[in-house]
């Protein structure tokens, strides 16, 4: 005789697994998971169908299934370089508004180089469970960031800067062909005697920057430009202090170079407070297209980012991340243009004139 079930009057059903609710969906037990543990990486109609098979079956209670669908935070994590760069503040202007239009808010830092200000930030956003988070600033000693995002299973989209052996999206320019046609354009006005001044090697768009300048001046039999690179802080002052230095070793050459449009800016606000005049006696350009080309504060002489539609693009590839999409990574090139100021030593072009 059986005694399982005295006492009772009737048999107790029988648990409802994981692998089973899987099998029912049509699902792996991986996803099931996901699921019920509220993690990201699954479309929100695989996750809705999980839910209702699960409670069909017994495996969840309806509050719990609520509490589930509910998971995500509707936050993205935006971490920049330094908010003060107005590449970074349009970046974060784009970002925010390309988030909004799609329900989302954005937890914002910047972290100013700083790898133990980048972790601090990471950490946080994990904490607080952000759905996805975009990323400026990745160097390549930063692999433990992607770990802990990937850990807590946070999708990641790098943004301008990457590390190449990364799995991750990435959007951004050619940089080093964009640094190419930009030196080209210097060589074109006839300048050899050229300092070029980036942001840290570390990034990859600064070292790329450097690179397509320093092999473009090269192959027009400029070979002293490999001794004559600088690498400074990514901001004016980064830029005025490099001129600084050039100044206190009397080594101005005839053109400056730059990798960013805050150095240019810095750089030629060096020039001027030491009566050097631009493009006169020094010819600068930048990088970055930050400034209307019509100004009449600059006219800088730059290569144009298409910085809003960049950050639109991330966001569109997190949030497919974020509701599930698989596939494999993409790395998105979006078009530059180079813009022709006066600051290399181009004559101001007349706006009535007819084309």
């Amino acid at each position: 005789m059986r005694t399982a079930n005295v006492g009772s009057g009737r048999q107790r059903p029988p648990r409802v697994s994981a692998a089973d609710v899987a099998r029912a969906v049509g699902v792996s037990p991986a996803t099931v998971s996901y699921v019920m543990n509220g993690r990201s990486g699954v479309s929100e109609e695989t996750r809705e169908r999980v839910l209702e098979v699960a409670e069909e079956l017994g495996h969840t209670s309806s509050a719990r299934a609520n509490r589930l669908r509910s998971h995500q935070s509707r936050v993205i994590g935006l971490v920049l370089t330094d908010i003060a760069n107005p590449f970074y503040t349009e970046i974060a202007a784009g970002t925010i508004d390309a988030a909004r239009a799609r329900g989302y808010e954005v937890f914002l830092a910047h972290t100013q180089e700083d790898p133990d200000t980048l972790r601090s930030v990471v950490d946080a956003m994990i904490a607080r469970h952000v759905d996805g988070v975009v990323v400026t600033v990745l160097h390549p000693d930063d692999g433990d960031v992607v770990r802990s995002l990937r850990s807590a299973r946070i999708p990641l989209i790098q943004l301008s800067r990457r590390i190449e052996r990364v799995e991750a999206d990435f959007v951004g320019i050619d940089d080093r062909a964009a640094a190419s046609e930009m030196m080209e354009h210097v060589v074109g006005h006839g300048h050899r005697d050229i300092i070029t001044i980036v942001g840290p090697r570390t990034s990859s768009a600064s070292a790329a920057r450097e690179e397509g300048f320093t092999v473009t001046a090269e192959a027009h039999g400029i070979r002293s430009i490999a001794s004559h690179r600088i690498s400074t802080y990514l901001s004016e002052q980064g830029g005025y202090a490099a001129v600084e230095k050039l100044l206190a070793h009397k080594a101005l050459p005839r053109v400056i170079v730059c990798g960013s449009d805050a150095i240019a800016l810095g750089a030629i606000s060096a020039l001027r407070a030491h009566s050097i005049t631009v493009p006169g006696d020094v010819a600068v350009t930048g990088f970055d297209g930050l400034f209307p080309g019509a100004s009449p504060l600059v006219e800088l002489t730059t290569v144009n980012q298409p910085r809003r539609e960049m950050a639109e693009q991330a966001l569109e590839l997190l949030t497919r991340r974020i509701d599930g999409a698989g596939g494999s990574y993409q790395s998105v090139l979006r078009a530059h243009q180079l813009r022709i100021g006066i600051t290399c030593g181009c004559p101001r072009k007349d706006p009535t004139a007819t084309p």
